[in-house]
């Protein structure tokens, strides 16, 4: 299954954009790679260095922006914890053909808790709120017949989801 670079973390990867998405607010600027070292490499027995070239790798992949402060990089994370998480899930579901997309978002569901389904349920009749065109009919068909949210275009051709987040 071919991977976007930008969609599958690592163990390391992972903690890095967790320590950037919970220092945003406290560090709108950015932190540095000692900063980084200090709170997530010690712990793990990392060396600086180590930091240094896993947020290089990430600021290519486009995980995290960063900008030079005298000597140093400052980084950020380029999108949120959401955005990321969709833009995975959209290119997840994306290399999937029609009936397997609905295979696996029928598998993902039946194996979702109550509360779970009931979020879901929140969560569509809201973007049924802001975007009528996503309304959904009582026979599972969407009422906006030229709208396509799966990726799928009308054909029987699986077209690319197109959900950058910059």
């Amino acid at each position: 299954m071919p991977t976007n670079p930008r969609n599958r973390l690592g163990d390391l990867e992972r903690a890095v954009m967790e320590l950037l998405w919970t220092t945003d607010r406290s560090h709108p600027d950015g932190i540095t790679v000692r900063e980084v070292h200090d709170r997530i490499g010690l712990e793990r027995g990392l060396a600086y260095t180590t930091l240094m070239t896993v947020l290089d790798r990430m600021a290519k992949k486009g995980l995290v922006n960063r900008q030079r402060d005298g000597r140093a990089w400052r980084y950020t994370a380029a999108s949120s914890r959401e955005e990321l998480t969709s833009e995975t899930l959209h290119h997840t579901l994306g290399e999937l053909a029609g009936d397997e997309r609905r295979s696996a978002l029928l598998h993902f569901l039946d194996e979702s808790t109550p509360q779970e389904l009931e979020e879901l349920r929140a969560a569509l009749a809201e973007l049924e709120r802001r975007r009528p065109d996503a309304a959904v009919d009582s026979d599972g068909s969407s009422d906006g017949s030229s709208h396509v949210s799966s990726g799928e275009s009308s054909g029987d051709t699986p077209s690319p989801v197109r959900h950058r987040v910059s």
